[in-house]
């Protein structure tokens, strides 16, 4: 397909998820989404870490945002990842239960979405976009239990604003980040004030 006319992101997600292989590779999945890979594929890896996957992994799928959100602050057209990144293979058929989790739902989106409030994509809007992703992506590689899902979900929401060129989902996008941040800031003087109180205990001990 041309494009001029690209297919749907959740038609290319759906012929992810009916690939024939038990594999595929994270350069198949570049060239699958052709001009779209950079805000495809930060969509594919955000999405990998809002789903709920044993302890560590949202550190493995978020490696590869922290190469690929900073490629949107500096303009690139095109992904770049290294050799060993394009190898890397993912179980088509773990792939395939995560996707379709999300396709039905995407394509809900896409019959409403289009482009609108197009000065959020701008060069400017554009670099903001990545900047946020790239602090969101430092946040998914951290081993934070169940920390990880509103920052993975503001990744998916704004990487797939940039798809559409829909400033609506993008607004949504920034409002998730900000709610993540408020609860990653929350939980953190949690955290801190406990340790506060044991150290007091035992000092006092």
């Amino acid at each position: 397909m041309s494009e001029s006319s690209p297919q749907p992101l959740s038609a290319v997600l759906a012929e992810i998820a009916a690939h024939d292989a038990p594999r595929i590779s994270v350069a198949e999945l570049t060239q699958k989404f052709g001009g779209r890979a950079i805000g495809a594929l930060i969509f594919v890896f955000g999405l990998a870490c809002f789903l709920p996957l044993p302890p560590g992994a949202t550190t493995i799928f978020g490696a590869p945002l922290l190469l690929l959100a900073p490629q949107l602050v500096i303009g690139a057209s095109a992904p770049w990842l290294p050799r060993r990144v394009k190898e890397q293979t993912v179980a088509t058929a773990d792939l395939a239960t995560g996707l379709g989790r999300a396709i039905g739902w995407l394509r809900r989106i896409e019959a409403v979405s289009r482009p609108r409030l197009s000065i959020l994509f701008g060069p400017v809007g554009e670099r903001v976009i990545g900047v946020v992703c790239t602090a969101l992506a430092l946040v998914l590689i951290l081993p934070i239990p169940l920390g990880n899902m509103l920052p993975a979900l503001a990744v998916s929401v704004l990487s797939f604003s940039l798809i559409q060129r829909d400033g609506l989902i993008a607004l949504v996008g920034y409002a998730v980040t900000a709610a993540s941040a408020t609860v990653l800031v929350l939980a953190a003087h949690i955290v801190v004030r406990a340790l506060q109180q044991v150290w007091t205990v035992l000092s006092h001990a």
